[in-house]
């Protein structure tokens, strides 16, 4: 009990001091990014995300920096610009240093879902599957984000109603066989020319596949639905 006093007067004396120096490191801590820094983190996200599928928006957290005048930003080894992220950001300068940033990448943009419950084996036809939209950032990095991808494929293990449609759960149905006389077809305007040849591989709907003719020449087509090649123009 003889401690109290102490204790209290200790209190009245170094609270405020306390409290003060936590509120200063509180306000440090949430400071804005420098402009200089958000450009620069802004600058690499733009072309680190340019090509992907859907608007790309991203923010960062406030974070408490070292003065700098030269910022340079970069993505850790291994990192992918896709959902919570952190955007390292250098000093270049007499003072060098270097800090991470925790930002959120969003990728909004449509996907492909099973309308149904697809068994394994099962074709996938229009009625099979619907579009949505979303954050792609928050799904497998294999979601079928283009209709065209999904035609002629297969279901390789059994898709739950809703559930995203990936790219390693499907495979495309073989139409042509290895060394099988196919169709090579040549299509323009106003005319089709057709000739036979020897496939040199098998290959699915849409695949790249090349086929020998008679007078041994070598020819690329794309394999259609009906088992004939389809040569390149």
């Amino acid at each position: 009990m003889q401690h109290r006093p102490f204790r209290n007067r200790f209190l009245r004396i170094a609270l405020p001091g306390l409290l003060a120096v936590a509120a200063a490191s509180s306000a440090a801590a949430a400071s804005p990014l420098p402009e200089g820094a958000r450009a620069a983190i802004e600058a690499l996200l733009q072309k680190q995300t340019n090509g992907l599928p859907g608007k790309v928006s991203f923010s960062t957290q406030a974070a408490a920096l070292p003065p700098c005048d030269d910022f340079e930003a970069f993505l850790p080894k291994g990192a992918t610009p896709r959902g919570r992220i952190s955007v390292g950001l250098r000093c270049r300068g007499d003072k060098s240093w270097t800090r991470f940033v925790p930002t959120q990448v969003a990728v909004e943009g449509r996907y492909y879902v099973a309308a149904r419950a697809i068994e394994a084996g099962e074709s996938l036809g229009a009625a099979d599957v619907a579009e949505r939209s979303g954050d792609l950032g928050d799904l497998p990095r294999s979601v079928i984000t283009e209709g065209a991808a999904l035609q002629g494929m297969v279901a390789t293990n059994r898709i739950a109603a809703g559930a995203p449609l990936r790219k390693e759960s499907m495979r495309g149905v073989v139409v042509i066989q290895q060394g099988q006389t196919v169709q090579l077809v040549a299509q323009g305007a106003g005319f089709t020319i057709s000739t036979e040849g020897k496939a040199m591989t098998r290959a699915e709907i849409g695949a790249t596949v090349q086929a020998k003719t008679r007078d041994g020449r070598l020819l690329t087509g794309v394999a259609s639905e009906d088992g004939q090649i389809r040569l390149s123009q």
